[in-house]
């Protein structure tokens, strides 16, 4: 497995505001002396040099006044999307949001009423049932199907399930946080004619696409056709480059009516972008930026083959087969235990902080979620903790 510096080193993250680590004691009961943090989606990494170096510009220049001109940030994430996933946007059509979190926020506002139904195929990331809840319209869950190994599309049991649902959006994860599958083009296209079929307005969040493994290809859900008029692209360089913290992030529309409705909600609540995060991600999205991805992904990847390796020795338990992103969705269905019994295994035992499955939605229940971007020794460390909180299974 590939060894590098940039990501191996330990960075100690306690005691500097930070949510996974100085969290994790007050939300799970881990403590956080001698606790692993393995559940907020970032990662324990520095972003590469040319993101930091935007930053530092800013703090050696000392004024930190208002932003103007968005020409470069707008073709740096034109020239992303070109270069890394064949899609050639219009410019015109990005807005600048406060995260993907704030955006699916702002598309549930915009383009649904309080009361309707909003969609989501369970298990999937937890922010997107809460925002719906928040903004008083109703979560409807179309759980996928498991074969124990694959999520996938079940598109005539989701037929009979919404068609008097009262649903105007659909929100699709891609690629899918927890489960970490990469839709194939036929799988993008069957979701597009779902929402064609209901009437749905169709969300794409694709905050992951840039991490994904070797033998899988991610489509960009724009690049289906016939689904324009209908659709709206999530994207952020926060995932990809773990600046998270900027709070940006990208709402892509192409269709100019759709487009208009979403400028005018942004207008009437006073929102505009945060420069640090433009200057963070116009320098991210370059041909520095763009190789550092590809060593992350490598590294990703070897943390993947450590962590699969030793769960998936542990009879009972099964971390499902990765192709994008860094999320390790691991079933304990297989141990017969109690959602309490491997919990409390999991943060007591082994003193692991990692996601409740059944926070996911539907689906979830005999699942946690372990974040595995972090040093591999770290990982290696979950692993052997994993292995003794569970040895009477071996």
């Amino acid at each position: 497995m590939t060894t590098d510096p940039r990501f191996d080193t330990l960075i100690e993250r306690r005691d500097t505001h930070c949510s996974k680590w100085d969290g994790m004691e007050r939300i799970f009961g881990v403590p956080k002396d001698d606790g692993l943090a393995m559940w907020v989606a970032d990662m324990d990494f520095r972003p590469p040099a040319c993101v930091l170096k935007a930053v530092q510009d800013q703090v050696d220049h000392g004024v930190m006044g208002y932003f103007d001109d968005e020409g470069p940030y707008r073709e740096a994430i034109r020239w992303w999307m070109q270069t890394r996933h064949n899609w050639d946007l219009d410019t015109a059509g990005i807005f600048t949001v406060h995260g993907l979190v704030n955006g699916t926020a702002l598309c549930v506002d915009t383009y649904t009423a309080p009361g309707d139904g909003v969609i989501l195929f369970t298990p999937v990331y937890h922010a997107f049932a809460r925002v719906i809840t928040a903004n008083e319209r109703r979560v409807v869950e179309c759980e996928m199907a498991f074969d124990g190994t694959t999520y996938t599309p079940d598109f005539d049991a989701w037929d009979a399930q919404v068609a008097d649902a009262g649903a105007k959006m659909m929100i699709l994860c891609s690629p899918h946080n927890p489960n970490g599958r990469v839709w194939t083009r036929a799988e993008l296209e069957g979701f597009a004619d779902f929402a064609k079929r209901h009437d749905l307005i169709l969300v794409s969040d694709e905050i992951h696409h840039d991490l994904v493994f070797p033998g899988h290809e991610h489509t960009v859900m724009a690049r289906i056709e016939g689904i324009e008029d209908r659709l709206v692209m999530m994207t952020a360089t926060t995932k990809t480059f773990n600046i998270a913290g900027s709070h940006s992030g990208n709402v892509i529309i192409p269709d100019p009516h759709l487009r208009g409705q979403f400028a005018k909600r942004l207008s009437g609540l006073g929102l505009s972008p945060n420069s640090f995060g433009l200057f963070m991600a116009t320098a991210a999205y370059s041909p520095e930026g763009a190789a550092w991805v590809d060593d992350l992904v490598t590294y990703l990847d070897g943390n993947r083959q450590l962590f699969d390796a030793g769960i998936n020795a542990i009879p009972g338990l099964r971390s499902v087969p990765l192709q994008a992103t860094y999320l390790s969705w691991v079933n304990f269905d297989g141990t017969g235990m109690s959602r309490e019994d491997f919990t409390k295994r999991t943060e007591q035992d082994a003193k692991i902080a990692a996601n409740h499955g059944p926070t996911f939605g539907k689906g979830g229940e005999t699942f946690l979620r372990f974040n595995i971007a972090t040093p591999r020794a770290r990982v290696q460390d979950a692993v052997d903790r994993m292995s003794a909180a569970f040895d009477d299974l071996q």
